[in-house]
């Protein structure tokens, strides 16, 4: 699996006045899969998107820095904005059984290596 950024980090873009955050992220490859331990303090859980599309995985989320109700926020560390990262997926993955798991502000990813295809014999047709 490789990422995407190649110097840790991203540099918003000029049409944006956010900022973009890239997780700090843990990658464990076993014999069954790929799993994934992303950091992302503040996210908010619905707007996590993950998509696997041409073995690129890519992974954003809203930051948002918000006081309890009826509280007012008097200083604040974390800063509005959006995560991103993306990975090449260098192994097949079985996209059905990705599982996607967020909590306490750490997205845990398990990519399960798809079955190997078994071997195919190829006809070849003299011309």
């Amino acid at each position: 699996m490789t990422d995407h950024e190649t110097n840790g980090t991203v540099s918003p873009e000029a049409t944006r006045a956010e900022s973009v955050f890239i997780p700090p992220t843990d990658i464990i490859e076993t014999t069954a899969g790929v799993q994934m331990v992303l950091d992302m303090p503040g996210a908010d859980p619905d707007s996590l998107d993950v998509t696997l599309e041409n073995r690129v995985l890519r992974i954003s989320a809203r930051s948002a820095s918000s006081a309890p109700d009826g509280y007012a926020l008097l200083h604040a560390e974390y800063r509005d904005g959006s995560y991103e990262r993306s990975f090449t997926v260098s192994e097949p993955i079985d996209t059905a059984a990705i599982e996607a798991v967020f909590k306490d502000g750490v997205l845990r990813l398990t990519l399960p290596k798809a079955a190997p295809s078994p071997a195919a014999k190829i006809t070849v047709k003299a011309a």
